[in-house]
């Protein structure tokens, strides 16, 4: 499976140098990975929230791009 165009999605940013480069939320140091991950260890959107330092808007926006590139992938 091909990967993500992240650039593509304009809530992240990777940046040299900010956490070795890893992809980010706009503007932060959360990894974008760790939604993902806490998603699939069982967290729900409210928690994910709560725990860190991101909005729902960035969060539904990092899941829509997602779902909206794998859905082009796959057509």
């Amino acid at each position: 499976m091909p990967s993500l165009d992240w650039s593509q999605c304009p809530g992240v940013e990777s940046i040299p140098g900010k956490l070795s480069g890893a992809l980010v939320f706009r503007n932060s140091r959360m990894p974008v990975k760790l939604v993902f991950e806490n998603l699939e260890d069982g967290m729900t959107i409210d928690e994910i929230i709560e725990q860190y330092d991101v909005t729902r808007e960035q969060v539904k926006a990092v899941i829509d791009f997602a779902a909206r590139s794998l859905d082009t992938v796959s057509s």
